[in-house]
């Protein structure tokens, strides 16, 4: 990679999005985070930053980068991902981070290289112009799978007063978000001749009762459930299977279902939703045979809109001529992680996720220099300057 003149976050974010870091585990075969975090690693240390690059996962590494201060700061954690999602069906070249009419396009551009960049060239320039407090950097591994990254790095025992995660938000200050909680139903029937009603249990047919039973739950009782950032909970099917084919009655049908939580909410309770549900349609539908498998539950984010983190990053904004919105983030981030380990964790960062694992991904190029700016006056009011230390 060539050598980034220090504290250029749009040469950065264009040297990172030119290096492939597709997550192996989503698209299989990829080259994985090792040749982006090694990039990222030799930049961090030719600017000056005491870096450890330690695999999370074999031949997937987090990088690590600290900037002590000289003197009793607060310590921030600036965080963000180098795996990106699979590239089929992109409408522009995923590893050739060109610049155009003010966007900067690649995979990865707004998720969330740029986020990285900004983080990292904040850092140093705020080492530039005198830390009390530390800054550790993580740029870590598997975010989009089952982040294996940031977990490795709470599991050793990383610790600050405060993170700010860099996905992208537009530059909106995101205090909270969604968690997210997943299950399999099965639905049992009996396969039979098409034509023998009086054999056949049709489980495709039962699976769709079960369906509006949990469309009816969402429709009376989620939709009541609200957040003030992020509106109200929700639940969908994410995919379906059944049936052998159509002069058969279908022995089994298996659905995928997905659960966004709020704060305040436990995703484990999913799998007790969906057992309920089963029974209100069973004592409707006695033929009726379900089961829900669990499965992955990631936890909501959540900070108070008073903390100091929240009102350091709209004081470093306001300071720069913008002043920043206050928004919930619909997606899921490594933030909760963080704030569950007593980190409390913001998002704040350049790009929108709406352009997150799409066929056109880009990040606007002025949202990485005001990000940047932003967040090095973050750093310098959060840690405080070495000489008023």
């Amino acid at each position: 990679m060539t050598r980034i003149p220090r504290g250029d976050a749009v040469a950065l974010t264009q040297a990172l999005v030119a290096i492939d870091s597709r997550n192996p585990s989503l698209a299989t075969g990829s080259a994985g985070e090792g040749a982006v975090a090694t990039a990222l690693a030799t930049t961090l240390r030719e600017w000056g930053c005491v870096v450890e690059r330690r695999d999370a996962l074999p031949g997937r590494p987090n990088v690590v980068a600290r900037i002590a201060g000289k003197g009793r700061g607060r310590s921030l954690l600036l965080n963000g991902h180098l795996d990106t999602v699979g590239v089929e069906g992109m409408t522009h070249a995923p590893y050739a981070p060109t610049i155009r009419d003010g966007r900067l396009y690649g995979r990865g551009s707004a998720d969330m290289k740029a986020g990285v960049a900004a983080m990292c060239a904040a850092a140093v320039r705020a080492a530039d112009a005198g830390l009390a407090g530390e800054v550790i950097l993580a740029a870590v591994c598997d975010e989009e799978f089952e982040s294996h990254g940031t977990r490795a790095l709470l599991a050793g025992g990383l610790r600050a007063d405060a993170a700010i995660v860099t996905e992208p938000t537009r530059l909106a200050i995101c205090p909270a978000h969604r968690g997210f909680a997943w299950a399999e139903v099965t639905v049992e029937g009996r396969a039979a001749h098409g034509s023998r009603y009086d054999v056949g249990v049709d489980a495709i047919t039962h699976g769709a009762h079960l369906l509006a039973e949990l469309d009816a739950y969402q429709r009376t009782v989620l939709e009541r459930r609200t957040h003030p950032l992020l509106g109200r909970a929700s639940l969908h099917a994410g995919t379906i299977q059944g049936g052998l084919g159509l002069s058969t009655y279908p022995e089994r049908c298996r659905f995928s279902l997905e659960r966004r939580t709020l704060p305040g909410e436990d995703g484990q309770d999913f799998v007790g939703e969906v057992t309920d549900a089963i029974a209100r349609v069973r004592a409707r539908v006695p033929a009726l045979r379900a089961q829900v498998a669990p499965g992955v539950v990631q936890a909501p984010n959540d900070v108070p809109l008073d903390h100091p983190i929240v009102s350091a990053l709209q004081a470093a904004a306001r300071a720069t001529g913008r002043a920043a919105s206050v928004e919930g983030l619909s997606c899921w981030t490594d933030a909760a992680l963080f704030t569950a380990a007593g980190i409390p964790a913001v998002c704040y960062g350049p790009g929108d996720i709406a352009l997150a694992h799409a066929a056109e991904e880009y990040v606007p190029v002025d949202e990485i220099t005001r990000a940047t700016d932003v967040l090095t006056r973050v750093i310098l009011g959060w840690s405080g300057r070495a000489e008023a230390a």
